[in-house]
Order: C-alpha cells, then structure tokens, then sequence
C-alpha cells in the first residue's frame, strides 16, 4: 500500500504504516476529522455506483469515508502486509460486512464450529433466515473442512486461535484447499494479531479484527476491521460499508491509531506474562487443566511453531467446582478484573461454563460436544493477560484459588 511502512518490519508498521504528518502544521501524530459533511465540486465529484472503489474519490461524507478512519485503514493493511482495508464499528460489524458482502440466498457458508459467538451466531441464526445455507465445522479437521465443501460454496471461515479454547487452525493447509474448488477464506485474527500470525501470508484471502481487543488495547473504543486485497475491500466496502450503515466513528479511529503505536511490546509483555502465569496455574493445585499455545501440552504445538510468532495472551484453565472458583475471583481479586471482553491493558478474567456456552450459541451434539469437551471440559476459565506485573496477577489467582 503506499505511504509510510513500506519496507520496514512489522513493528515499525505498527507506528508507522500509513503515516501522514500535516502538511499544514507538520504534526506527527494523526489528527481527528470530525466532519461528516466535505465540500465538493458539482461535476467534478460524486457518489460511484456499487462496486467502484470509493477510497478513490474525494471525501464526501463520513458514512462512506472519512479522513481519520483511511488513516486507521492504511495502518491496518500495512500491519497485515495487504493492499487495503474497511474498518467497521464493532467486530460483529466487519464480520457482518465480510458475510453480507460476500453472501447472498443460494450461497453456502462454512463456519468454524468454535468462533465468536456474535459471530457464530449471525451465520447460523441470521444468514440462514436470508437463504443462505451454513454449515459448522471444526477447521482444525481438514477432512471434515473438504468434505463440507459444496458446489455453491462461497466462503470458510474461520478463527485461530479460536475463542474461548484456542483451538487453532491451519491457514495454509485451509487455504490451499479451499482455493483448489474456488472458495474464499476469512479468518477472524482477533486473538493473535499481526504481532503473532499474519494469515495473508499464509494464503487466507480477508482478515478479520474486533479493533476493541488487543490493536486498541485500552478498553475505550469499539471497532472492527476487514483487511485484504482491494479488490474484495472495495466490494464489500461499496455494499457493506454504505448500505449497513456500522460506520466506525473518527473518534475511535483516532484512539485505535492510538492503541496501534504501542502493539507490539503490549503484546510482546503480555504474552511473556501469560507463560509465567500459564506456567504457575499447571503446578497449582486448585487447577486441574490449562491451555496456552506456548506450552508442551498444547495438543497443536508443532502448528503453534509453524503459524505463530508468538504464544498469545490468553491462558485458559479449568477447576473443580467451577462456578463456586467464579464467586471467589468475584470477590477476592484485587488486580484482575472479573469481567467479559479480551485484550485490554489490564488482565480480564471470566468462567465460560460448557452448558451455558452450548445453550446459548454452539448447540453441539455427538462428537463435535465432545471434542468441545476435550479442550474444555465443564467450563473454562478464560484470562487475558494485561501488562501488570505478574507476581501481582500470581497473588490475586492463588488468592481466588485458595478454598
């Protein structure tokens, strides 16, 4: 993409890609452009018809483009080492643009049987009222992945490490399948980011973020972003982008760029941590089980070396009496938050219980429950690690730990 980044490595990119000092006032860091409203010159500018990329046009109106969003957008693609991107209001929205884009009635989506569960649950309770057919599928199965594959499938998407049990998946292998029938690939990156994995050069076609994880890393700004080649971002972008209307605001463009500056040694400490953390919860014993791509026991580990630069953030763990360790953490922690989300500066942690998950979104049944079980038993403790010091987040776990 041109600009700023091009050449320099991926943590440089982070500060640097898409960067565009004032050309008034010479500053450095980007500036917020509140409009919502451009002059023009009748003639000379005007709305294109669908289709038409409208990153090459004037400014005209924030709903289609806006200032401070391209420069979020141009930072993101160069993060991602791709030609373009759409940034969304939310997670749910980009996803929502990817699938609404792409898709239309008669068309075949595959989804990974273990997603967001906004996400899971807009293929599987909203596509399906639309017309088009879904099918969940767990990716980390490529025979499963190849024998779902139909005439009328569009796209596979997917997500690694997969929310809550970091299941992974392997991008190249998906990737090369699915493009020998024709299919696209999206992959939801939300708990790796650039930092860790960057699936286009693993051949996935479209990269999804939720920017209100890890890229903003503050816990202060909604957003999502569709990252890939320009010629996909420029159709969703003139359908999804205009007719949704889940625009992401100049104000929270401005403080993801914000967030993006210091990405890397955010996530460069929090995963150092999360192997301290990970490390401690195995030998404790009030634990019973823990997944952290960076240890032995992760069942995918030679994929974890092969796909992943770094180990991530999230540990996961699980307890006996579960529910009851729940109301402890409610009570007794003092540095992490009991509380939902992920990728935050400061540690979350939160129990997904089996039941409650499989009621409400996954439904699974058969073996695809008990694969589920097998990563997660009764319910797992999900901790995103933040940047406290970890002998601080060890006193607050043994704290709730302890009976």
């Amino acid at each position: 993409m041109a600009g700023q980044g091009e050449g320099q490595r991926p943590a440089t990119r982070a500060l640097d890609g898409g960067l565009r000092p004032d050309p008034v006032t010479g500053a450095i860091a980007p500036g917020i452009s509140m409009s919502v409203n451009n002059l023009f010159v009748p003639g000379e500018a005007g709305f294109s018809a669908e289709g038409a990329d409208l990153t090459q046009q004037p400014f005209l109106y924030a709903r289609w483009t806006n200032p401070t969003v391209r420069d979020l957008e141009r930072r993101l693609a160069a993060l991602e080492g791709a030609e373009d991107a759409m940034a969304a209001a939310t997670g749910v929205g980009a996803i929502a643009a990817v699938f609404l884009g792409l898709l239309k009635a008669g068309d075949h989506l595959i989804v990974s049987d273990v997603c967001y569960a906004g996400a899971f649950e807009l293929a599987t309770r909203v596509l399906t009222d639309l017309g088009i057919a879904v099918t969940p599928v767990n990716l980390s199965d490529l025979a499963a992945a190849e024998a779902a594959i139909r005439p009328e499938t569009r796209l596979i998407h997917a997500e690694t490490p997969c929310n809550p049990i970091l299941r992974l998946t392997d991008l190249a292998a998906l990737s090369a399948l699915a493009h020998a029938r024709g299919v696209l690939v999206s992959v939801d990156s939300t708990l790796a980011t650039p930092v860790i994995t960057r699936p286009l050069e693993h051949g996935v076609d479209l990269v999804i973020h939720s920017l209100t994880k890890f890229m903003n890393g503050h816990g202060d700004a909604l957003g999502g972003a569709v990252i890939g080649r320009r010629e996909l971002v420029s159709a969703i972008r003139s359908r999804a982008g205009v007719y949704l209307g889940a625009t992401l605001s100049a104000q929270n463009a401005w403080l993801i760029l914000r967030g993006l500056d210091t990405l890397f040694p955010r996530i460069r400490t929090a995963c150092a941590t999360a192997g301290v953390l990970a490390r401690h919860l195995q030998g404790h014993p009030g634990v019973s089980a823990v997944c952290w791509p960076g240890l032995e026991s992760h069942p995918q580990r030679a994929l974890v070396v092969r796909q992943m630069d770094l180990p991530g953030a999230m540990v996961t763990f699980q307890c006996p009496d579960a529910p009851v360790v729940a109301r402890r953490m409610a009570e007794r922690f003092r540095t992490i938050h009991y509380a939902f989300s992920l990728g935050h500066q400061r540690s979350l942690c939160v129990l997904i219980g089996t039941e409650e998950i499989q009621a409400s979104t996954y439904r699974m049944e058969g073996a695809a429950l008990a694969d589920w079980r097998a990563w997660a038993g009764e319910g797992v403790f999900r901790l995103s690690v933040g940047l406290e010091d970890p002998e601080d987040l060890i006193e607050d776990l043994d704290r709730a730990l302890a009976p």
